[in-house]
Formats: C-alpha cells, sequence, structure tokens
C-alpha cells in the first residue's frame, strides 16, 4: 500500500505539463504559495531580479516535478532507502541554516572575558542580522556550519578563489553608541597559524614580516582570510563615524566631551592584604572568575615589581599576600571595605604595551588615546606624512587601494595625493573589562563590512569555574534580553 502511494505521488514521465498541474495537491500549492511570496520579498529585499531565473527550478520541485526529486522513496532496498531519506533531511537543514545565518540570526559564543562583567565567558548569544541589516556573503563557497576551519580534519572551510563584493541589505537601524556589536577581527586577514595570539601586524612589529615568514616552526604557515571568514568578536561600540575619538586617563571623549563610562567598566588593580590568603568563598564573594586572579609573591621579580608599584613591605622587608585581578567600581568598594585588605593600587598604563599605530611617533596608551578622527562615508580628509599611519590600514587593506610613502609624499594607486575620500564608514569597539581587553585601542578601525550583527538574546550561560550539578548554569542569564544585561 505504501509503495503504491508513494508511487502514485510521483507524476508519470509521459505526463503533460497540464495533466502534471492538475494533479497537484492543494496543500502543495498553498506550500508553494507561501514560497513564491518569501522569495518574491527577498528578491526586492536584495534588489537583484536575476534570481528570478532560478524560479521555474522551485516550479517543478513544488508542481511539475520533471526531474524526480523524490524518487529516492521508490527504492525498495530499505537500507539505502534509509540512508537517502538521512542525506535529503540533512541537506534540506543545511539549507535552511545556511539561509537562516545568512539573511536572520546567529549563534555565538563569549570566549574571552574582554566585556566582563556586561557579557560573561560561557554566554552564548543569539545575534540578529536584521538590525544593522544582513550582509551577503562575500566568500558564497564555504561550509555553513564552520566559520574558517573544519574541524578533526583542520583545514580551510571555504574557497576564497571567488569572492563577491561588499553589499549589505536594508535593516531595522544603524549601530548607536554603546551597543555591543559582533564583527569580524579586522587585523585577522593574515594570521600565523601557531600563533594567532597576538594580532599578525603586532608580531611583524616586533619580530619583523620576514621572519614570520621564515620561521614556520616558531609561527606556522602564514594565512589569508578574507572578511567574512576571520574570527568574531563582540565589543562595545564607543566611536562613530565621523567624530573625534579620544580618551583621557580611561574617560573617554567624543568631540571633546566626555561620555558616561558603561557601569560594569573594569580595570586591573594590585590588591595587598593584612596577611591573610583569599578564599575561594571571598572571591565569589566579590565577582571574581579563576582565571582573572593572579597570587604574584612566588614571583621571582615579586619584590621590584611591588617597590616599583609602591606596594609596602612589613618591616622585614618581606610582603603580605599580593593579588592582581580587574574590578568594577562596585567591586572596588567591597574589596577597599574588607577588613582582609590593607592596600589597592592601579595596574600603571604603560603595563599595557604599545597601542595603534605601532608607528613610534604617537605615544600613546590604553588609558589616554588620542585624538583620532574615525573616518566616515564620503567625507574627506587632507593625508599626508603626519597622519599615514593613522589610516593607511584604512586605505589600503580595508579599501582596497595601493598605498605608499615616498620621500614625505603620499601615493595611492601610484599617484601622488594629498586627501583622500572614505568609501566606508568605520567604528571604535572597546571591551569593558578594559585593562585586558584587545580593542580598537590596538589595532584600529573596524570598517563596516566587518559587521555582523548585534546580540539580542543570552540563550544559555555556563559558568566555566563550577560542576555541572555545582553551579554551572547560570539560570538567572538563560533567554535574557541582551541590552538588559549590558546597560
Amino acid at each position: 500500500m505504501n509503495k503504491e502511494n508513494n508511487t502514485s505521488m510521483q507524476p508519470s514521465h509521459r505526463s503533460t505539463f497540464k495533466e502534471r498541474v492538475k494533479r497537484t495537491r492543494t496543500a502543495r500549492w498553498v506550500r508553494f504559495g507561501v514560497f513564491t511570496t518569501i522569495f518574491l520579498l527577498l528578491i526586492i529585499w536584495i534588489g537583484s531580479p536575476w534570481l528570478l531565473l532560478i524560479y521555474p527550478l522551485f516550479f517543478d520541485i513544488y508542481i511539475t516535478q520533471y526531474i524526480p526529486w523524490g524518487g529516492w522513496r521508490n527504492i525498495k532496498n530499505p537500507f539505502i532507502r534509509t540512508i537517502c531519506e538521512w542525506v535529503d533531511a540533512i541537506a534540506y537543514a543545511l539549507v535552511l541554516v545556511y539561509f537562516i545565518f545568512i539573511f536572520a540570526f546567529q549563534n555565538f559564543q563569549i570566549p574571552t572575558p574582554s566585556l566582563e562583567k556586561s557579557m560573561l565567558v560561557g554566554d552564548f548569544l543569539l545575534v540578529s542580522k536584521v538590525n544593522y541589516g544582513p550582509r551577503l556573503p562575500q566568500t558564497p563557497l564555504h561550509f555553513p556550519l564552520a566559520q574558517h576551519t573544519l574541524p578533526i580534519v583542520n583545514t580551510k572551510s571555504y574557497i576564497d578563489s571567488w569572492q563577491l563584493p561588499y553589499k549589505r541589505l536594508k535593516g531595522l537601524g544603524s549601530i548607536e553608541r554603546n551597543d555591543i556589536v559582533v564583527f569580524n577581527f579586522p587585523a585577522g586577514d593574515t594570521v600565523a597559524s601557531k600563533m594567532p595570539n597576538p594580532d599578525y601586524y603586532t608580531l611583524a612589529h616586533y619580530y619583523g614580516r620576514e621572519a614570520l615568514h621564515r620561521d614556520k616552526a616558531r609561527f606556522g604557515e602564514i594565512i589569508y582570510r578574507p572578511v567574512d571568514r576571520r574570527e568574531a568578536y563582540v565589543k562595545r561600540c564607543v566611536g562613530l563615524p565621523g567624530e573625534n575619538f579620544e580618551i583621557r586617563n580611561n574617560v573617554i571623549h567624543i568631540n571633546g566631551k566626555a561620555i558616561a563610562s558603561p557601569k560594569k567598566m573594569q580595570l586591573n588593580y594590585f590588591v595587598k592584604t593584612n596577611g591573610t590568603k583569599i578564599g575561594e568563598k571571598t572571591f565569589e564573594q566579590w565577582g571574581i572568575s579563576v582565571d582573572d586572579r593572579m597570587y604574584l609573591n612566588n614571583s621571582a621579580n615579586a619584590p621590584y615589581l611591588f617597590a616599583q608599584l609602591g606596594i609596602t613591605p612589613r618591616s622585614d622587608g618581606s610582603y603580605n599576600p599580593v593579588y592582581h585581578f580587574p574590578l568594577t567600581q562596585e567591586m572596588y568598594n567591597k574589596v577597599q571595605a574588607s577588613p582582609i585588605v590593607e592596600q589597592i593600587v592601579k595596574e600603571p598604563d604603560e603595563m599595557g604595551g604599545e597601542v595603534f599605530p605601532l608607528d613610534g611617533v604617537h605615544q600613546w596608551s590604553r588609558a589616554d588615546f588620542g585624538p583620532l578622527w574615525i573616518p566616515q562615508k564620503g567625507a574627506t580628509i587632507q593625508l599626508n606624512a603626519d597622519n599615514y599611519s593613522l589610516y593607511e590600514r584604512a586605505i589600503r587593506n580595508y579599501e582596497g587601494n595601493k598605498l605608499e610613502l615616498r620621500k614625505g609624499v603620499v601615493y595611492i594607486n601610484d599617484e601622488p595625493v594629498t586627501e583622500y575620500t572614505f568609501k566606508m564608514d568605520y567604528y571604535m569597539m572597546l571591551g569593558d573589562n578594559r585593562d585586558n581587553s584587545a580593542d580598537s585601542r590596538y589595532w584600529g578601525f573596524v570598517p563596516e563590512d566587518h559587521i555582523i550583527g548585534k546580540p539580542i538574546l543570552v540563550l544559555i550561560s555556563l559558568d566555566k569555574d563550577k560542576g555541572w550539578f555545582n553551579g554551572k548554569f547560570r539560570w538567572n542569564r538563560f533567554m535574557r534580553p541582551a541590552d538588559s544585561l549590558v546597560n
């Protein structure tokens, strides 16, 4: 009976077009009508009527079935038929996931503490592509569930020989200050496979490009990645296109005016106790994760470091226990009020290392950065030797020009120039865990074509410091709107 039903559903190869259309069930016409509506709306959204050329294929899938799409159902061997059924289901699911990931939503996991205490390590985020407008794939030939590397086989998950130009569809709005944004890592276009952190350009600054390419045992292969195949980062947008951005003593100034810091912003501190070692329970009460804690007294250079920091020793020259960890202002107040704490010292800014633009001229730090004008689409700047290092990466790497500085004169595509008009908008992105965040202070601007989307929901949250039956699940963060946790 089942065999007869399956066979009767497939039109005979001798059937005419009218016969095929006539025998199509009402339910299939309804499904085809729904699909047609979605397909036409998608064409209007994308703005590409050329997609109508594949519409006859879908008409055949739903209605005429000249191509025996479900022919595997008539296979007599049950084992082979089961395999075909699984292949069909998996292929359908992959296509569906692929389109959902492109046009609607995608899930991401927070892997690093750069946004704590706003977004936590172990948060699984639902990221909306619709808020800022979905970005059409620039590398269309890729495995839909892998970013840049296939697991197990450890090979590229994409073919980059075919690249499409950047295009973003219209979204619900645009990026606003203090938005948490997911984007592709701008300095991730070139990667040393054995040493991905710090980024390639920082490594080249310290070791030289020739050393990176020559010493494969240490640095591995040097890999190029297209924009949409680069690592995904999540940070807070603190600077918008066309603004003058500056940080003074860890306070952000926009166009010369100070703006409020995030309530959960953290800075690093050295904390000396009265002789008592800080226990696990106290660390938990203060909200300090295992990875953030560092006990320093066992370090060989501890006495020298403590002397440099102004941490006072005992009368015999030894030191009480000293720890290093990040604190929000609220956490700082709690630690300062503790009876076991004797001294708190802010981590010096110079411990953050060199920052953008790594030219030896702009002597900025992570706490005192800028002033720096953020490029805006259509805006023109005077380009010279003084600001060349600030904008060279945007002009060369992000906007695809040949750029050189010869004897104080700037050349773009071998033509001497004194000004440049930007093709894209750019943003400044910082982590809330300010002293433990690799962000725009270290690698510069985030171009608009790197923007992925906005986190709108924390799906689940797992505490890496807890066991599965001992607080692993942060139930208070499950299915929470992201904005309620970061503002």
